[in-house]
């Protein structure tokens, strides 16, 4: 099943979400981004266990417009490996929808 909308997430570090969010949207590779603040992280790097505070974006976009997304966060981003991983919508109101459609570059 191949699926129009997606929802995007990406971590970034503390702070740095905002400026990252407001690119993804300019570029209208993003019809929205919701920036979580002060998201707690433990994960695997080079070996052993980190632990950071970084802000989570909640991307909503097309899924065609993905790989054009993930060449531009990994161009802006200041990880090495950024995570951006996403989930198909599977349904929702139809208005919200056609928005996302209205709102990203075709």
């Amino acid at each position: 099943m191949e699926f129009k909308y997606i929802v995007v997430f990406i971590t970034t570090p503390a702070g740095k979400g905002e400026e990252i969010a407001q690119k993804l949207v300019e570029e209208k590779l993003a019809a929205c981004v919701n920036v979580v603040d002060k998201v707690s992280s433990l994960y695997w790097w080079q070996g052993k266990i980190e632990k950071d505070k970084e802000n989570l974006l909640v991307v909503k976009t097309k899924a065609d417009l993905f790989k054009k997304l993930v060449k531009r966060v990994k161009e802006i981003h200041p990880y090495t490996v950024p995570e951006i991983i996403a989930l198909p919508i599977v349904d929702g109101n139809e208005d919200y929808l056609s928005w996302i459609d209205e709102s990203v570059n075709p």
